[in-house]
Formats: structure tokens, C-alpha cells, sequence
């Protein structure tokens, strides 16, 4: 008898717990087969929804050749993972972790056949696997998925190095201005870094990159994929900034210290509050922080960037209004306007305080199709390919989903129960949710500067997509989506929002029934067929990197989330 094996369900696809193996591979033998099949080769299906022959999940039929071919459904522990963005619960990280380690029986499906004629001959037998453990799987997020040399760690060695030439140009005196601006210097760097994660600014970014690069036909298509890589990685500059604007301050506080008689102990004594606060918001953003306690980051760069905020104001009044000769303030509005400082953090409040301005308390419709996902429905119609941000309470932590709308009168959102915040919305729906009426645009917006697209979801990683199916788009849309537990998980309405796209342009796969599919190959030979230019995944890390790896080496561009985004 063949021998049993445990598995582990993550974001709505079933995965075998080995680290060295193909998180997307089929297994050799087809484990839904009868025992009649179970020795011939293994066949992939394709599956359209519409060649399907009923809405009830658990009676679809798969398109095969074989006539012998009999799906029985997966008996495993119901997925409660879902492809969200940006779900900041460190609770939800905890539990993807336990639940990994949580070993979970499948029962051969010719054992269940023979146990429902009465007859069980055999035991059912156990292959445990080694967890993982927390911190492992986190350091594979940052340095396997992502590896050493992606455009995000380009871009941030492209401005730290920059910083550098320019600091060290400073420090030898080969640079004057530099070594007479450091403090404005630093505060360039934080505009930079602010700028960089702006919704405000880098919607307007990306809506000019579509504009501008998916308008013509003559635009090459390696142009249009390196503006969405540096699009999608722009946290990179970010970072590179941040970090060199904590050097330029030291630098500047040095060149103080060193000529204390034209400063005074206030300007100097805030100058270093300022620089404590960025120490402390760049190594709660370390990667492995982050990622292991990402509430712990989120409050520390949120009201440390806050506090840091409020006293380079009081660095730069007390800076122009110092007078070193009497040692007195003179603080006059002149004095501030004709100063650099001063514009630049203005600026930067602006950029910050604004989507704060934006932030509302909004009635809100929340339905369960199951208990393992939500909907939450808004008032008003958003364009296709935007994400949208909910909280219960606008200071703490706020959560990030794709939109789902037909461009008319109402959006939603699909949510996977996967963290006390996503599991609150099922047990206990709100009737009211805070919300930033600034919507951001992400990786999934830049479809409408191609022409030709793949788009590939794992669980409810769909609801970034849907609204290409719903809206009139730019480009030509190719849909797989690969879930477990389709109508029992996601409920009748997303069920019919698919049903109302061509089914000669999608491929739906419910693993409860038909079991886990070679999801890179099969998007190949889609991207192959469509005449993609380009193919979008948004499933879990090792997912993405699985698809995308597989298309680059076919020679296809392809694009899925990144640890930072």
C-alpha cells in the first residue's frame, strides 16, 4: 500500500510539507485517480468554469480524455489561508507557522472508496515531515524567495552608494556644499524616503506610467517590464534613503559638535532626539523584525516617523532663528521662508499628513460565504486594479486588500480569515470601518500598460484580479485560479462574477477536488497560448517564486509579490 503523507494547507492551496520539493508539483501518480487508474501516467486537466457541469463544487467534472478518470475529493483540514496583502496580525504569521507545523492526515482515496463498500484491510499510515521552524521560515521569505540580487536590494545599494560618494566627498572637503548642508542633505533623503511611500504621490506615478507607456504599440516591451520592476521595487530607494539620511545627520551633528560655539545646546540636543528616533524606526524595519513581528514595526515607524516629525519642525525654527553671536532666538516667518529646511519639511508633512486627511468612518455591508473568508461591501465604484486599506481603530494596525468593483455603484473586499482581525470580520461583522478614501495602486494596476495578459491566484488572492474581469480593460486577460474549496470558501457571488467572464479565457482549479496542479507549467503553456507579454501571480512566497521562476525560464516576463510589498 502506498504510504500516506502529511500536508500542510497555506493560502487556499494544499502543499506537502518538504522543503526541497516543488510547492506546485503534482505528484507523480495522480492521488485522485481510482484504484482502476491509479497505475496509469498521470494526466493534467485545464479547467473552465463553464465546461464544468454545475455550480456545486463537489459534483464538477474535470475535461479529460479519459473517461475512466474519477475525482474523488481531498479529506484534509479545511484551508484557513488566503492570499491577502499586507495583513499585518503578527497572530496570522504565528498561526501560517503552527499551521504549517501541524501535521495533517490525507487519507488515500482507494482506502476511502474500500471503507465505504465496509471493507478496510489496511492501517492508515503516517510520514511525518521536520518542521520548519518561525525564524527559518521567515529568512527563506528575505533571502530564497527574493534572492541576493533582486531590483529592491539594486536600487537600495544604487542610493546608499550614492549617499556614500557624496558623504565621503564631504568628509575630505571635496564637496563644500555638502559639508556646509548636511542637515539638508539628510532632510532630502527623508523626503525621498517619504516620497517613496506616498499613496498620493506614487498613485499619480503609476497612473502617469501607464499613460504614458501603455498608449503606444511602439513602446518595447523591455521598457514597459523595467518600469514595472522599478515600480513594484521602489521601497528599495525607501530604504537606501532612510539609512543615508541617518548618516548625513550623524555627519551633521558631528560638523555641530565640532563648532559648538555657533550652536546651542537646544538645537543640538534635538538634533540627536531627532537621530535616536531614526535609528529606532530603521532597525524596527529590518527585514527579520518585520517580518517576525510586524505590529512591532508598523507602531514604531509609524509614531517614531511622527515624533521625528514634530522635532526636525523644532530643529528648524530653532536653526534659523539662532543667533551665535548673542546667544538668542529670533524667530520671525521671514527667517524660515528663506531657508531650504524649511520647504523641505514642509513637504515632507504634507506628504504625510495628507492621506491622514482622507481617513473616514464609513458604513460598510460584511457577509460570510464561510468561516473562512469575508465580504465587505462599501458604497461607490473604484477602476480596476486598485487596493484599498481598512481598520477598526485609525491608530492601530490597518489592513491592505484588493478591490473588487464593476466601475458602478459599490466595492468590496474579499477577506481570508487568517488573523484576529480578518477572523473578527466572521465572528463578529462590523457594521462601520475606518478607511483611507485614498485608494494606492500596486502591481496589479500596471495590467492596463499591457496588452496581453496572464494573471495567476491562488486562494483569495483573486480579489486583486476581479475587477479586470468586471470592467472594461486595456488589456487582453488570461485568468487561473487555483483555490481550495471554491463555492464552500468564497460563496455564490464571487462564484458568479467569474461565471460572467468568457470561459475560453480562464482556468479555475479547485485542489479539494482535483488535487494540486503543476501551477508553473500550466501558466507557461497558458502564457505560450494567449501570446502573453507579460504574466502577474499573487499567491504565498514560495507560490510566486515557483511561477515566476518558471517563466523567466521560458523566457516570459513575470512578476509576483515581494517581502516588501
Amino acid at each position: 500500500m502506498a504510504e500516506l503523507s502529511r500536508f500542510s494547507s497555506c493560502r487556499g492551496v494544499s502543499f506537502e510539507i518538504n522543503p526541497n520539493r516543488n510547492n506546485f508539483l503534482s505528484d507523480s501518480t495522480n492521488e485522485h485517480a481510482n484504484s482502476a487508474v491509479a497505475a496509469a501516467p498521470p494526466s493534467r486537466a485545464w479547467y473552465s468554469w463553464r465546461r464544468l457541469s454545475t455550480l456545486s463544487v463537489s459534483k464538477l467534472t474535470p475535461v479529460l480524455s479519459s473517461s475512466r478518470f474519477n475525482p474523488e475529493r481531498t479529506y484534509t483540514r479545511s484551508s484557513s489561508h488566503f492570499c491577502d496583502l499586507h495583513d499585518t496580525d503578527d497572530d496570522e504569521e504565528e498561526e501560517e507557522d503552527e499551521e504549517c507545523e501541524d501535521l495533517t492526515d490525507i487519507e488515500d482515496p482507494v482506502h476511502l472508496s474500500s471503507r465505504s463498500s465496509g471493507s478496510l484491510s489496511q492501517s492508515k499510515k503516517v510520514v511525518a515531515a521536520k518542521p520548519r521552524s518561525k525564524l527559518e521560515s521567515r529568512l527563506s521569505v528575505i533571502w530564497l524567495d527574493q534572492g541576493l540580487f533582486t531590483v529592491y536590494k539594486r536600487l537600495f545599494a544604487l542610493c546608499f552608494t550614492l549617499n556614500l560618494l557624496g558623504l565621503a566627498a564631504a568628509v575630505t572637503g571635496h564637496f563644500p556644499y555638502g559639508q556646509h548642508k548636511a542637515a539638508l542633505f539628510s532632510m532630502g533623503n527623508i523626503l525621498a524616503s517619504v516620497l517613496c511611500r506616498s499613496e498620493a504621490f506614487l498613485r499619480c506615478v503609476f497612473w502617469l506610467a501607464v499613460k504614458l507607456l501603455g498608449r503606444w504599440s511602439w513602446v518595447p516591451l523591455p521598457v514597459k517590464t523595467a518600469a514595472t520592476s522599478f515600480l513594484q521595487c521602489v521601497g528599495g530607494i525607501h530604504s537606501g534613503c532612510g539609512v543615508s539620511s541617518i548618516l548625513w545627520l550623524i555627519y551633521s551633528l558631528h560638523q555641530t559638535l565640532s563648532h559648538r560655539e555657533s550652536s546651542s545646546d537646544e538645537i543640538i540636543g534635538v538634533a540627536s532626539s531627532i537621530l535616536g528616533l531614526l535609528v529606532i524606526s530603521s532597525l524596527a524595519a529590518f527585514p527579520l523584525v518585520r517580518h517576525l513581528h510586524h505590529n512591532v514595526f508598523e507602531n514604531f515607524h509609524r509614531f517614531a516617523g511622527w515624533a521625528a516629525l514634530a522635532l526636525l519642525w523644532a530643529f528648524v525654527i530653532l536653526t534659523a532663528s539662532y543667533n551665535p553671536v548673542d546667544k538668542s532666538y529670533d524667530v520671525r516667518g521671514s527667517n524660515l521662508v528663506d531657508k531650504q529646511e524649511f520647504w523641505f519639511t514642509l513637504v515632507i508633512t504634507l506628504s504625510i499628513i495628507f492621506p491622514w486627511l482622507l481617513v473616514r468612518r464609513v458604513a460598510v455591508k460584511v457577509s460570510a460565504p464561510s468561516n473562512h473568508a469575508s465580504l465587505i461591501k462599501f458604497q461607490g465604484g473604484i477602476e480596476s486594479g486598485i487596493l484599498g486599506r481598512i481598520s477598526r481603530s485609525p491608530l492601530s494596525e490597518w489592513h491592505a486588500f484588493g478591490i473588487i468593483s464593476d466601475g458602478k455603484e459599490e466595492h468590496m473586499m474579499l477577506a481570508g480569515a487568517v488573523g484576529d482581525f480578518t477572523r473578527g470580520l466572521v465572528s463578529d461583522p462590523p457594521t462601520h470601518l475606518w478607511v483611507c478614501r485614498l485608494h494606492f495602486a500596486g502591481l496589479p494596476y500596471l495590467i492596463n500598460m499591457y496588452k496581453r495578459v496572464v494573471v495567476v491566484a491562488t486562494g483569495s488572492g483573486i480579489c486583486v484580479f476581479l475587477s479586470f474581469l468586471l470592467q472594461p480593460c486595456p488589456a487582453d486577460v488570461y485568468v487561473i485560479w487555483v483555490a481550495k474549496g471554491i463555492e464552500e470558501n468564497f460563496g455564490d457571488e464571487i462564484v458568479r462574477k467569474m461565471k460572467s467572464y468568457p470561459a475560453e479565457k480562464m482556468v479555475i482549479h479547485d485542489t479539494a477536488v482535483f488535487g494540486r496542479p503543476n501551477v508553473s507549467e500550466m501558466t507557461v503553456e497558458a502564457a505560450r497560448r494567449w501570446g502573453a507579454e507579460v504574466v502577474i501571480v499573487t499567491s504565498n512566497p514560495s507560490g510566486s517564486r515557483d511561477v515566476v521562476n518558471g517563466c523567466k525560464a521560458a523566457g516570459i516576463p513575470a512578476f509576483g509579490p515581494i517581502w516588501d510589498s
